[in-house]
């Protein structure tokens, strides 16, 4: 199997194709931060104690991953809710995920959503 180039970071430095440059994963990392900072905490956010039970009952109830049929570990908001408490608590609006589907596929599709200007 051929193996691609390496390319050229805007730094100037060499990278393998399929690596990140520090200089790359130190800017995510500082921009992450900022956003940390900025960000409520999960309690905050509404995810405690009721959250966890509420959680705890739906995914006895559907504990199969919408997406690849794997046991469900997530209990995911379909639309995500920005915190509207309205929409946070809506069941019809909640969905069981395992992790992988949730950390990979669920993210890309929010993050492309979230870039796409609605008209």
């Amino acid at each position: 199997m051929p193996v691609r180039a390496p390319r050229i970071c805007s730094c100037g430095k060499m990278v393998p194709s399929d690596a990140k440059c520090p200089c790359q994963i130190q800017r995510a990392a500082e921009r992450k931060a900022r956003f940390d900072k900025t960000r409520p905490n999960s309690s905050q956010r509404g995810y405690n104690r009721e959250w966890a039970n509420a959680r705890a009952r739906f995914l006895r109830q559907h504990p199969y991953c919408v997406a690849c049929g794997a046991k469900a570990s997530l209990v995911d908001h379909k639309t995500p809710h920005r915190g509207d408490q309205t929409i946070f608590w809506d069941k019809s609006r909640w969905q069981s995920l395992c992790t992988p589907c949730h950390s990979g596929a669920k993210q890309r599709l929010e993050r492309r959503q979230h870039r796409t200007p609605t008209p």
